[in-house]
């Protein structure tokens, strides 16, 4: 088989693995049989398993000994610290890109935000969490640091197997986080102080961070 095959089929299984992962048709600990998911694709184990190898690089699946391959069990903690870093990070990152965005690019990002609000009615979480993501890289992605940009990136990669479910636990929020995008947006068309920019971005990610911890654990934020 040439590898311009083995990586066609393996790209195939990597979205076919990914989107039952990120829907929830495979929760957090299933075990991914590599000859049962190669036979419902029909295909080798071989693209499959560079398949689940990527999914792993990118936190969606784990190994343990003995048992092979499962979906991630989301580790709360490191979400949290996670989001905490990244509020700092990409608050910095897009308080410095702001001079550098283009008013196609603020068009671009009301777009996609406005996107996320038509959403909210019949909502979609997995739709929802892809758009925002689009709406962020948007604001940081003309960082002009590379290793605020990286700092930036990698907090993104540590956030998948959490971030795809978090609105699937506060679906209330979305609202107020297209709300919330709406401001950073207008106050980078104002030309605001780039420390308004960059409270304002860190604050919005501590606002979601702060209700997916209530929904998680009520009673202790009553």
């Amino acid at each position: 088989m040439s590898d311009t095959v083995t990586a066609s089929k393996s790209e195939r299984a990597y979205d076919h693995i990914r989107e039952r992962i990120t829907r929830h048709q495979y929760t957090p600990g299933y075990r991914l049989v590599l000859g049962t998911i190669a036979e419902e694709l029909e295909m080798s184990v071989v693209p499959v398993r560079e398949a689940i190898r990527r999914l792993e690089a990118e936190g969606f699946v784990t190994f343990e000994r003995n048992v092979g391959a499962r979906v991630a069990v989301p580790d709360e903690s490191e979400y949290v610290h996670t989001m905490q870093v990244l509020s700092l990070v990409e608050g910095s990152a897009i308080s410095t890109a702001a001079p550098l965005l283009g008013a196609d690019d603020l068009a671009e990002a009301r777009r996609v935000n406005h996107q996320m609000r038509q959403l909210i009615d019949h909502f979609d979480p997995h739709e929802f969490t892809r758009l925002n993501q689009r709406f962020h890289t948007i604001l940081f992605e003309q960082c002009p640091n590379p290793h605020l940009l990286e700092l930036v990136h990698r907090g993104w990669r540590r956030l998948p197997s959490v971030r795809d479910s978090t609105f699937t636990f506060i679906p209330e929020r979305a609202g107020h986080s297209v709300d919330e995008h709406d401001e950073i947006v207008t106050l980078i068309e104002d030309g605001a102080d780039p420390l308004e920019i960059e409270l304002a971005t860190r604050n919005h990610r501590l606002r979601t961070l702060d209700q997916f911890l209530e929904a998680r654990h009520p009673d202790t934020h009553q």
